[in-house]
């Protein structure tokens, strides 16, 4: 009786063994197939090129670069460039007041108005240039 009990208990062991490595080979199946293809790293911490600042962009860059598209055309009251009129009534807050409605959006306007790359600068360089300063 005895010995029966152990060949049983021997016979599930070996069942279990068999169920968990059919299970963990299934397992490292499926996790070979879903795996991702890839990594994607940008930038110098992953070895590849430091992004390098280059020379910043001039007034009229910017303004042909990002700006243009609502700037010439007045689109949702945006000033048109050389609009003295409406560049003076946007200026007289004062310079530092008109770059910080363009950094951070006014109206219709998104945050720098959507040239996410631009400086503060570049931003000044392109208002001085809109507004004829």
């Amino acid at each position: 009786m005895k010995q029966l009990k152990a060949l049983i208990l021997a016979a599930a062991t070996l069942i279990m063994a068999q169920a968990y490595a059919a299970t963990d080979a299934r397992t490292d199946k499926i996790a070979e197939r879903i795996k991702p293809v890839g990594d994607v790293c940008v930038g110098a911490e992953c070895g590849g090129a430091a992004v390098v600042a280059a020379e910043p962009r001039s007034g009229e860059e910017v303004f042909n670069t990002a700006c243009t598209a609502c700037h010439t055309a007045g689109v949702l009251g945006a000033p048109k460039k050389g609009d003295k009129a409406a560049w003076d009534d946007r200026l007289a807050k004062g310079m530092d007041a008109t770059l910080q409605n363009a950094i951070h959006g006014l109206n219709a306007m998104p945050p720098k108005g959507n040239c996410v790359n631009c400086s503060d600068d570049e931003l000044l360089a392109a208002i001085k240039f809109m507004s004829g300063r």
